[in-house]
C-alpha cells in the first residue's frame, strides 16, 4: 500500500514539471499535466502525463502505470501539477478515478482556471474524504506550472490565445533582401528550433502576403511530431491560391485544419467560397475597418476554437498590425551573425515620434542555437493574468 506521506515535495515537483513538459506538442488543447504516485520515503512508483486530446489525462496514466506494476495505491499520495478535472469533457473526471483508486491525499501545484473546474475538483476530492493540499499561488512551482501552460491559462482567463510572434533576421534586423530573397538567413539548427516552437502551438498563423510571396508549407517537419498545429491565414480578400503548397498533406501524413479569415460580404465571397471549402478550408468572415480582418475578433474566435498558443509567422505588414493593435504577447526572434543592410524589416510598426511610444519588452531568455541567437522577449505586463489568484479555498 502506498504511504500517505513520504518524500519531500521538492524532488517530486522537479520531476513533475519535467514530466508535464512531455505533453508539449501532444496534449493540446488540453493543459500539460503530470501526476506522480508516491510509495515510500525514497521512491516514486508510478507516474504519467496527459496524452493527446481525447486520450487519458495524467492521473489516469499514473494509475494505469501503478496497475501494470502491480502496485496498490490505496492510502497513497498523488502529486498533480494541475487540479484534477471534475467534469465530463472528452474523458471522464480525473477526480472520480482518484477517488475510486482509494488515494488518501492529493497535493496540487495550482488550480485549474477552466470555469468547469476552478476549485470544484478540490471540493469533490475533499467531499470524498481525501486530504487535499494546494500549493500557495505564489509558490515557485505553482508559477512554473502556470508558465508551462501559459496558453491554456490565457484562453481560460483572457479568452484569447497567447500570441507568440516568431521572426528571423540578420543582426541588423533585415528579414529579406529588396528582391524578396529570405531563405535562409538563419541556420539549420535555428530553423529546427523554430519548428519545435511551432509544434507546441495549437495553431500557426500567417498572412496572405507571405502565402503569395513565399508559398510556405508552415507545417512541422524538422522535429518529430504526432500532431500538426492548425494553419490560420489572414486573407482579407480571399486570394489564397488553390495550388499553394499549404494545401499539401503536412509532414508525417498528419492532418490539420486550415482556417481562412476574410473581410468580404457573403455576396463578395460567394465566387471563392466553394473552391476553398472544397480544398478543406473553413472560412470565417470577420470584417474590420479599412476592408481588413478584425484581428482582435479573430483571436477571440480562435480561443473559442480551443487555440491556446498561437504561433505568428508573417511578414512585416501583418506583424506591424498585430503590434499596433496590442495583440502580441511574446516575441521569438532568431538573429543570424550576418549583416544585410537594406531590405524588409521585422515589422511595419511606426513611424514613432517619441521613444516612449515604443513597445517595451522584457527578456525571458537569450540562447545560442547553432550559429544564431534565439531571443525570447515578452511584452511587459502581458503575463499579469498568471499571477491573479482565483478566489478558491485551497487548504482543507
Amino acid at each position: 500500500m502506498l504511504a500517505a506521506r513520504a518524500e519531500s515535495p521538492t524532488p517530486i515537483w522537479s520531476r513533475l514539471v519535467a514530466l508535464s513538459a512531455q505533453s508539449i506538442g501532444l496534449s493540446e488543447p488540453n493543459p500539460r499535466v503530470g501526476c506522480l504516485l508516491q510509495s515510500d520515503l525514497q521512491s516514486v512508483q508510478a507516474h504519467g502525463h496527459t496524452q493527446q486530446a481525447g486520450g487519458p489525462h495524467a492521473e489516469v496514466m499514473a494509475l494505469r502505470a501503478a496497475r501494470d506494476q502491480g502496485l496498490d495505491v490505496r492510502g497513497g499520495t498523488a502529486y498533480v501539477t494541475l487540479e484534477p478535472c471534475s467534469h465530463h469533457g472528452r474523458t471522464p473526471p480525473c477526480c472520480d478515478a482518484l477517488i475510486a483508486a482509494g488515494v488518501a491525499r492529493v497535493v496540487v501545484a495550482t488550480l485549474d482556471p477552466n470555469p468547469l473546474v476552478a476549485g470544484r475538483g478540490v471540493e469533490r476530492l475533499r467531499a470524498a474524504g481525501i486530504e487535499v493540499e494546494v500549493l500557495p499561488h505564489d509558490h515557485e512551482v505553482a508559477r512554473s506550472v502556470r508558465e508551462l501552460n501559459i496558453g491554456f491559462f490565457s484562453r481560460m482567463i483572457r479568452r484569447t490565445p497567447w500570441v507568440r510572434m516568431k521572426m528571423a533576421a540578420s543582426l541588423d534586423g533585415t528579414t529579406a533582401l529588396p528582391n524578396g530573397a529570405s531563405q535562409w538567413i538563419t541556420g539549420e539548427a535555428a530553423r529546427a528550433d523554430g519548428h519545435a516552437w511551432r509544434l507546441r502551438a495549437c495553431a500557426v498563423l500567417t498572412g496572405i502576403g507571405t502565402v503569395l510571396e513565399d508559398d510556405p508549407m508552415l507545417d512541422v517537419r524538422a522535429v518529430p511530431a504526432t500532431r500538426q498545429p492548425h494553419l490560420v491565414i489572414v486573407d482579407s480578400r480571399l486570394e489564397t491560391p488553390l495550388d499553394a503548397r499549404l494545401w499539401a498533406a503536412p509532414a508525417g501524413g498528419l492532418s490539420r485544419r486550415i482556417l481562412i479569415y476574410h473581410a468580404l460580404t457573403e455576396d463578395q465571397a460567394r465566387a471563392r467560397t466553394p473552391a476553398l471549402e472544397a480544398r478543406g478550408a473553413t472560412l470565417v468572415a470577420l470584417p474590420g475597418s479599412g476592408g481588413k480582418v478584425d484581428l482582435a475578433a479573430m483571436l477571440r474566435d480562435l480561443a473559442q476554437r480551443e487555440v491556446n498558443e498561437l504561433h505568428l509567422e508573417a511578414g512585416h505588414k501583418l506583424n506591424g498590425s498585430f503590434l499596433r493593435e496590442g495583440l502580441v504577447d511574446e516575441v521569438l526572434l532568431y538573429q543570424a551573425p550576418l549583416l544585410l543592410g537594406s531590405g524588409a524589416g521585422l515589422s511595419s510598426l511606426g513611424p514613432l515620434e517619441q521613444l516612449d511610444q515604443g513597445i517595451r519588452l522584457r527578456f525571458q531568455s537569450v540562447n545560442q542555437v547553432g550559429d544564431d541567437l534565439r531571443i525570447l522577449a515578452r511584452v511587459q505586463g502581458r503575463d499579469a493574468f498568471l499571477d491573479s489568484p482565483m478566489n478558491v479555498q485551497t487548504a482543507g
